[in-house]
């Protein structure tokens, strides 16, 4: 009889633990916008601007109009990523879409660089306590606002579409000012944090294409407190643009809008 019970007990196990994963998940969302932004209803016209925005399908490349600027750009910017991703395939094909996603949106890719260091560490299935995911830690309700609900957060361009289409959203009504538009993605603006001067302190001493020769690999820049981020069950996935002016820290930032 015990032996009985023992192997029931066994097959029983993995029923369970998966029951436990998926309400603690279920908990762990449902505590949203705690370090992560947060839902505001958006007017129609930036609904539409915004799903437009989401469904360009265009293919990623980078936005530098001189070929060997454009290898320059990519070989710097990969030897410094080179310790969190190790492989090459995967970083380019990482940097290619940063660099479209961000220039589409109006964006520095070094600030976007940045960014992602602060919010997930480079990790593509990031996960945060509040229940944002992925590279940019993008919260759940934005698919079902400006895209489909049935959009993987967890994708790289999905990740990047969505980050950089929302802080260009947050640009615009901050009127351009980077700290409160920072503090909005974070879902911080209200309490207030060092966070947009992790990000901003990222972009300009690691990220920009001037910072020094020795800086080669991001060191871990966690987000704050109320970012617990740990690592989600991975989810199988589902040429040239118009040139952009490069970037600096202190440029300001135009909005492109999306791409035909």
């Amino acid at each position: 009889m015990g032996q009985v019970a023992t192997r029931l007990t066994h097959r029983a196990a993995p029923s369970m633990l998966r029951h436990l994963a998926a309400l603690a998940l279920f908990v762990t969302a449902s505590h949203a916008y705690a370090g992560a932004q947060q839902y505001e209803p958006l007017s129609a016209a930036v609904q539409a601007r915004m799903q437009r925005s989401i469904a360009d399908h265009a293919a990623p490349r980078i936005a530098i109009d001189d070929p060997f600027e454009a290898e320059v750009w990519l070989k710097t910017m990969s030897a410094r990523l080179a310790s969190r991703m190790p492989d090459e395939a995967t970083r380019t094909e990482f940097l290619t879409s940063v660099h479209y996603e961000a220039t589409r949106a109006g964006l520095d890719p070094h600030l976007v660089l940045g960014l992602i260091q602060v919010e997930s560490n480079f990790r593509k299935y990031a996960l945060s306590s509040a229940g944002a995911r992925g590279f940019m830690q993008v919260m759940p309700f934005w698919p079902r606002l400006i895209g489909s609900p049935d959009h993987n957060l967890f994708h790289l361009r999905t990740s990047l579409r969505y980050g950089c289409t929302i802080l260009r959203h947050y640009l615009d009504i901050e009127r351009g000012d980077m700290t409160r538009a920072l503090l909005r993605y974070n879902g911080s603006l209200v309490k207030g944090s060092d966070y947009a001067d992790k990000v901003i302190r990222n972009w300009r001493t690691r990220w920009s294409i001037d910072a020094p020769a020795s800086v080669t690999a991001p060191t871990a820049t966690p987000a704050p407190d109320v970012m617990r981020v740990r690592e989600a069950r991975p989810v199988r996935p589902a040429a040239r643009a118009t040139p952009a002016p490069r970037a600096t820290p202190s440029a300001p930032v135009t909005y492109l809008g999306p791409a035909n």
